[in-house]
């Protein structure tokens, strides 16, 4: 626990030369950021985050997890949030706060034994909001690498509908599990809001199929067929073809069509469509 003495020559250090020392602080963040910041969002950001501070140390805030510390861990959550939005680094983010011992260590040139065990203590105290720092940016990175990872799965799969009573949905790069989900949620709710009963599935543009990716294309027709829509698997390769032939998978029950356009006229077929083929007369 800090001793009181420590503590009010702590907040005098700060408070001395407050304006100047935040002027400071905030021209040196603003230079390692460069211009991707204004300097107006900057000086707006590192003003609120000082005053807070020498609030804080002057309630007798020990540490970053300090009751007293509440309002400067709220403005550096919502400072790490911003600078993990707008794509800067880590270390551009945590500089926000280390740089002002940086900013106070010219005034201990011939500062007495109070004055640098106070700024020894506050150094470890600036050091614990920069670890603070570091992880609410992480944890906002890993959010929206998780969220953009859910758009591109949205994006990467979606239902076409081809004919009334017929749709398709063409599957391009690897399927695992989660986009098996994604596949076979989007697929029943598009039977739901057309009323479908023929559903493709597309697997041209998926560059192998082994015995994982056969069960989840299993699933997601054993799915629709819960449902009442019969289910058609396309694009089946020569080399995808012989691979399901090598590792024993079954498709015992599933109609499978070298390509799409097959698949469409043996769903049309089913639907009741009458196929009419024109050939150019020859002259």
């Amino acid at each position: 626990m800090a001793k009181p003495g420590n503590t009010v020559e702590l907040v005098r250090l700060l408070s001395d030369k407050d304006q100047d020392l935040a002027a400071v602080w905030v021209a040196e963040v603003t230079r390692t950021l460069g211009s991707r910041v204004s300097a107006a969002e900057v000086d707006r950001e590192l003003r609120e985050l000082y005053e807070a501070l020498v609030a804080a140390l002057r309630e007798g805030a020990s540490d970053v997890h300090s009751e007293q510390m509440y309002e400067v861990r709220a403005l550096l959550t919502e400072l790490s949030r911003n600078r993990a939005r707008q794509g800067f680094s880590p270390s551009e983010t945590a500089v926000g706060v280390f740089a002002l011992k940086q900013v106070l260590e010219p005034l201990l040139a011939d500062g007495s034994t109070g004055e640098i065990q106070a700024y020894l203590r506050l150094g470890r105290i600036l050091d614990g909001l920069g670890l603070f720092t570091i992880e609410t940016y992480t944890q906002t990175r890993e959010e929206l690498i998780t969220a953009q990872a859910e758009q591109l799965l949205e994006l990467s799969t979606p239902v076409v509908r081809l004919w009334d009573g017929v749709i398709a949905v063409p599957l391009v790069g690897t399927l695992d599990s989660a986009r098996t989900q994604v596949v076979m949620e989007k697929l029943l709710q598009a039977l739901v809001d057309t009323g479908s009963e023929q559903a493709i599935i597309d697997i041209t543009g998926v560059p192998a199929v082994d015995t994982q990716v056969a069960q989840h294309l299993l699933k997601t027709i054993v799915a629709a067929r819960l449902m009442g829509a019969e289910c058609t698997v396309s694009g089946i390769s020569p080399q995808i073809a012989q691979t399901i032939v090598a590792l024993g998978i079954e498709f015992d029950g599933i109609v499978t069509k070298a390509s799409l356009a097959d698949a469409l006229k043996l769903a049309l077929r089913r639907s009741g469509v009458d196929m009419v083929t024109h050939q150019s007369e020859k002259r």
